[in-house]
């Protein structure tokens, strides 16, 4: 029976409903988030809201106060949720390398042997707005990252413009649900500002009531100065985390680069100006998912990228200078049986004829001199093995001939 994407994921992601919601392998994290967000908000509704209710606004007005806060906390849960439980821009891994970046190469051992071996490029480079960037390899997705992207350790995925690996919703932030973190952050740090005020607001008009000190106060409504207290201490983390993320927006940066190259002093190539930033992460369409969780695994036949196809490439190679060798081999021969004839000819010929010959013969004597060193160089410096032993030995027969010849020819010059 065929399988589902999501039943044969090699990520660490957690997955719901056949496929449909995707979280991260931290998922636990996310009920401890919610029980933070919506314990305030109860204490509130209950010893605050209904009591401001009273006191400010006796008519139904004063259920304003209680609504308030239930919608903004349910937006701030839906947030939450839609940042979680999204596919963050995962990039779909490869079955194999890249072919066309493989690069074949021969490395040689101490003792002679030649060991061919698979490499692919680290990185390369890709234009970005008309400038150079450098992208580098991933060896778990089998893929070179597209810009802005990076592999997290913790998901075990590429993802596209990577941020962070957010443990209090469970998920990586990336180009898909980055939008929504932020929105989710802001909206928490509203929510916090709102119980604050409102905690406060009740304290004022108990004091105001019972004509009594702020300390009295304080003592007759504790659930709202715990509620401060617990905002206070919130809003320094949540408000901290929205400043910080509407200085990377203005400047089209992220988490990772923020903190990564923050002391290399580049160039950010796309910082397009604070309008345009700002339109790209809220107002720009976003970006459809690369992944079909649900769709049914098509069986691929796989491709063997192995060292035997590189000994086969060797050994063609290897045929090919044997046969190169033996030709040049068979060429000296041919030089020395003609200068053999041209010497018999010299010993029969008018004395003319003969300085005539013996200057042709000095030319054919100087090309096979340029030659056959270059074949006894190639002797020397080629590894060929058990399987070149016959064309060493050729070589050697041929040089042995050719200083033969070259004696002969030295002989009769001097007679």
């Amino acid at each position: 029976m065929a399988r589902r994407v999501f039943e044969a994921w090699k990520g660490s992601n957690k997955f719901l409903f056949g496929g449909r919601l995707i979280f991260g392998p931290d998922v636990w994290s996310l009920p401890f988030t919610i029980l933070l967000i919506v314990t305030p908000v109860c204490f509130f509704s209950v010893f605050v809201a209904t009591h401001l209710r009273q006191e400010l606004l006796p008519n139904n007005a004063g259920h304003a106060f209680l609504v308030a806060g239930v919608l903004l906390t349910v937006f701030v849960l839906i947030l939450l949720f839609i940042t979680s439980a999204r596919d963050p821009g995962i990039v779909p891994r490869n079955m194999h390398p890249p072919e066309e970046e493989l690069c074949y190469d021969t490395t040689i051992s101490s003792d002679g042997r030649q060991t061919p071996t698979v490499q692919i490029p680290r990185t390369k480079e890709v234009m970005v707005y008309g400038v150079p960037v450098r992208v580098k390899y991933c060896d778990t997705c089998m893929l070179y990252r597209p810009p802005r992207c990076s592999h997290c350790s913790i998901c075990n995925n590429c993802v596209e413009r990577f941020d962070h690996h957010c443990p209090w919703v469970g998920q990586c932030i990336g180009v898909r649900n980055y939008r929504y973190f932020f929105m989710f952050v802001s909206s928490a740090t509203l929510l916090c500002i709102y119980l604050f005020s409102m905690s406060a607001l009740y304290v004022k008009v108990m004091m105001d009531n019972h004509q009594g000190t702020v300390w009295r106060a304080m003592r007759e409504s504790p659930w709202a100065v715990l509620l401060m207290i617990y905002c206070f201490i919130s809003l320094w983390f949540v408000g901290g985390l929205t400043g910080f993320h509407l200085y990377l927006i203005t400047t089209n940066q992220t988490t990772y680069e923020n903190f990564r190259y923050r002391s290399d002093n580049r160039i950010n190539v796309y910082n397009r100006g604070c309008s345009n930033n700002f339109f790209e992460i809220f107002c720009s369409k976003g970006k459809p998912s690369r992944n079909d969780f649900r769709a049914f695994i098509k069986e691929e036949s796989p491709r063997n990228i192995t060292l035997a196809t590189t000994w086969e490439r060797a050994e063609e190679a290897d045929v090919g200078n044997r046969e190169e060798r033996r030709q040049k081999v068979e060429d000296e021969l041919d030089i020395d049986e003609d200068i053999m004839n041209l010497q018999q000819r010299s010993n029969v010929e008018d004395g003319s004829d003969s300085g005539h010959q013996k200057i042709d013969i000095d030319i054919m004597r100087v090309e096979s001199s340029e030659r056959a060193p270059t074949i006894r160089s190639e002797a020397r410096h080629g590894n060929w093995g058990a399987r070149s032993s016959n064309a060493q030995e050729d070589i050697v027969d041929v040089s042995s001939s050719v200083r033969e010849s070259r004696s002969y020819a030295a002989a009769e010059e001097g007679r």
